[in-house]
C-alpha cells in the first residue's frame, strides 16, 4: 500500500517521497487512518518499525488546515528522555518541511528562556518532558486551551508509577475535547487499564505480539563470571564486524567504569547517562553517530532515545532487572528492518531475571562461548581497582574519591559473536 491511499495531506507526501520512504510500515498502516477519523488510539509495534512516523503524519495532515480564531499550541507529545524529545523533534521538522509549522522542545539541563519563549508565542507541536514542562506550567508560561492533540510516547515508561502523578497534572490542566495518543513497544494489561483514565473509548492498534524484540535482531547469551566481564566485552571487540557497539549498564558509575576500561584498552569509547550534561549527552550521540567513537556506554535512560543508523551491536553488559527494558534496549539495533545483534552478559546472579525474560518474550535465547577466551582467569588487576573504588574506603557501594569521568577519561559534572550484522536503510524515527 503506496503513502498516497493512506489520506495525508499533499504536502507532507512530498516530504515523505524526499525522505526516500515509499512504502507505510504495518504500524503506520494500521494507525494512520483511525487517527484521521479522530479516534483516541493505543498503538503497540515493535520497535524500529516507524511508530514516531504513525503518530506524527496524520497529526501533521490535521494541522495542514489552520485553525479559527487566535494561533494556539494544538499538538503536545510527552516522552521520558531528552533525546527522545530531540529525536521525535528531528522527525517532526523532517515530515513538517512544506508545512507553515512551529515545533520546539521542553527539558531540563538546558536554559529555560528559551522554552518559556516557545511557549508563550503558541508554537504548533509541543515535545517535553514532564519535569520541565510542569515546571513551566507552574510559572503560567504555557496555554494549552487550543489543544487538539496529546501523545504519550513511550507510553508503558510515561505511566510507570513514578511517572502517574505528573502525568495527571498536566492532563488535568489540558482541554477535554482533545485526541489523545498513547504509542510503545511494551504494555503491560496493568498499564493498558490506566489509560482508560486518559483516553475515550480507544481503538488499539497491536502489530506482533506484546513481548517481541524486534525480529531481526539475532540474541545471545554469554554465561560469565562477574568478575570477567569487562575482561570479555574487550575479548568480543576484537571482532571487527563489532564497528558499532551500544553497551548497557544498569548504574551510572558503572557506565564510567566500563568506558574507562575501554579506553585503556585503546578502544574509543563515550558514555551516557542522567549524571551528563546536555551538551556532553549531544557530543556523546554526535561523536556515536559520526564513527568518533566505536563504542557507547548508556544507562537504560538511552534505550527509549537512541535512533542510530547502523547500530551492530547491542550488548547488556547488565543483565537488565525487566523484561521490558530487555526489548527496548536490544531494539537499538535491527531498526526498520535492518538486522543486528544483542548479546547478553550473565551471571550466576542473573539467572532467575534470564528465565523471567524468556517467559517474556515466549521463546529460548541462543547460548553462547566466546572462542579463545579464558573463562578461568583470576580477576585482573584493573577490574579489582575499579571494584574497590565503586564499594568506597568502607568496603560498600559508594561514590569513588576524586572525579567522574564525563566523557570517556575526561572529568564531568553532576571470540565471536554471531554472523556481521550492519547498515541498514534510514530509520523511521524509532
Amino acid at each position: 500500500m503506496p503513502f498516497r491511499s493512506l489520506g495525508l495531506d499533499a504536502k507532507i507526501l512530498t516530504a515523505v517521497q524526499e525522505a526516500g520512504y515509499t512504502e507505510p510500515t504495518p504500524i503506520q498502516t494500521a494507525a494512520i487512518p483511525p487517527i484521521l477519523a479522530g479516534h483516541d488510539l493505543i498503538g503497540i509495534a515493535q520497535t524500529g518499525t516507524g511508530k514516531t512516523a504513525a503518530f506524527t503524519l496524520p497529526m501533521l495532515t490535521k494541522l495542514a488546515t489552520p485553525a479559527a480564531g487566535p494561533r494556539r499550541t494544538r499538538v503536545l507529545v510527552l516522552a521520558p528522555t531528552r533525546e527522545l524529545v530531540v529525536q521525535i523533534q528531528d522527525n517532526v521538522r523532517a515530515y513538517a518541511k512544506h508545512l507553515p509549522v512551529s515545533v520546539a522542545t521542553v527539558f531540563g539541563g538546558v536554559g529555560e528562556q528559551p522554552q518559556i519563549k516557545a511557549l508563550r508565542s503558541a508554537t504548533d507541536i509541543v515535545i517535553a518532558c514532564p519535569g520541565r514542562l510542569l515546571d513551566l506550567m507552574g510559572q503560567r508560561c504555557a496555554d494549552f486551551s487550543g489543544l487538539q492533540f496529546l501523545v504519550l510516547d513511550e507510553a508503558d515508561r510515561m505511566l510507570d508509577m513514578g511517572f502517574i502523578p505528573s502525568i495527571r497534572k498536566i492532563i488535568n490542566a489540558l482541554p477535554r475535547q482533545r485526541q489523545t495518543l498513547m504509542f510503545s513497544a511494551t504494555l503491560s494489561k496493568e498499564i493498558e487499564s490506566l489509560t482508560h483514565e486518559f483516553q475515550r473509548a480507544p481503538k488499539i492498534i497491536q502489530i506482533g505480539r506484546r513481548s517481541n524484540p524486534a525480529e531481526t535482531v539475532a540474541q545471545f547469551v554469554y554465561e560469565v563470571p562477574k568478575h570477567l566481564k569487562s575482561a570479555l566485552l574487550v575479548h568480543l571487540l576484537e571482532d571487527p564486524s563489532m564497528n558499532m557497539v551500544l553497551v548497557f549498564s544498569r548504574m551510572k558509575h558503572g557506565a564510567d567504569r566500563i568506558a574507562r576500561h575501554l579506553e585503556t584498552k585503546g578502544i574509543r569509547t563515550a558514555t551516557l547517562h542522567s549524571n551528563r550534561s546536555q551538551s556532553q549527552r549531544l557530543r556523546a550521540l554526535k561523536d556515536f553517530k559520526t564513527g568518533a567513537v566505536r563504542v557507547l556506554v548508556a544507562t537504560d535512560i538511552a534505550a527509549r532515545g537512541i535512533d542510530v543508523d547502523g547500530i551492530s551491536h547491542v550488548v547488556n553488559y547488565d543483565f537488565p532487572m525487566h523484561a521490558e527494558d530487555y526489548v527496548h534496549r536490544i531494539g537499538r539495533t535491527g531498526r526498520a528492518q535492518a538486522v543486528g545483534d544483542a548479546i547478553s552478559f550473565v551471571t550466576s546472579e542473573d539467572h532467575g531475571e534470564l528465565r523471567a525474560l524468556e517467559r517474556f518474550i515466549g521463546r529460548g535465547i541462543v547460548r553462547k562461548r566466546a572462542e579463545g577466551f579464558n573463562y578461568s582467569a583470576p580477576p585482573s588487576p584493573s577490574f579489582s581497582t575499579d571494584e574497590r573504588e565503586r564499594r568506597g574506603p568502607q568496603g560498600r557501594p559508594g561514590q569513588r574519591p576524586g572525579q567522574r569521568p564525563g566523557y570517556s577519561t575526561s572529568p564531568q559534572r553532576g571470540g565471536s559473536s554471531g554472523p556481521s550484522r550492519s547498515g541498514g536503510p534510514s530509520r523511521w524515527g524509532r
